[in-house]
């Protein structure tokens, strides 16, 4: 492996409900404002999303109190629909997810390039945390 090459992150969950259900409430910008947060002190106010390859996307992250907040966005690269998203972040770094129809399960996983300005164990957790959260909104929605 080369040295430049990024460390893989992988988060998953299986959510008890149909793939359709599941894809919808992850890329819709009225569900994604929903879940999209790694803890109860952040919230997304806003989300755009044209899911398409080449389509773009960005979801604004800011803490409850007001004291910080950032655009997390990038462009599409795959769009199979109930299969694949892949999209590449506006750093350079990639995120590939995969959606299995289980019955009437769906299991997510969702792998990405690390960073360097944080462990990659704190990154891990908080990509696990938004999938937690993901997970119990749409079983509880």
């Amino acid at each position: 492996m080369e040295a430049n090459q990024p460390t893989k992150v992988t988060v998953q969950a299986v959510i008890q409900a149909p793939i359709e259900k599941v894809w919808r409430y992850w890329t819709e910008p009225g569900h994604i404002t929903k879940w999209n947060q790694a803890s109860e002190d952040w919230h997304a106010p806003r989300a755009e999303n044209n899911l398409r390859a080449g389509g773009t996307f960005l979801t604004r992250m800011e803490a409850k109190d007001g004291s910080m907040g950032f655009d997390f966005g990038g462009v599409y690269d795959v769009v199979n629909q109930h299969e694949v998203i892949s999209y590449t972040i506006e750093d350079g770094r990639r995120v590939d997810i995969t959606f299995a129809r289980q019955g009437n399960e769906t299991k997510i996983i969702e792998t990405f390039d690390a960073e360097s300005s944080n462990p990659v164990e704190l990154q891990q957790a908080g990509w696990q945390a938004i999938m937690d959260n993901f997970k119990a909104y749409t079983e509880h929605n």
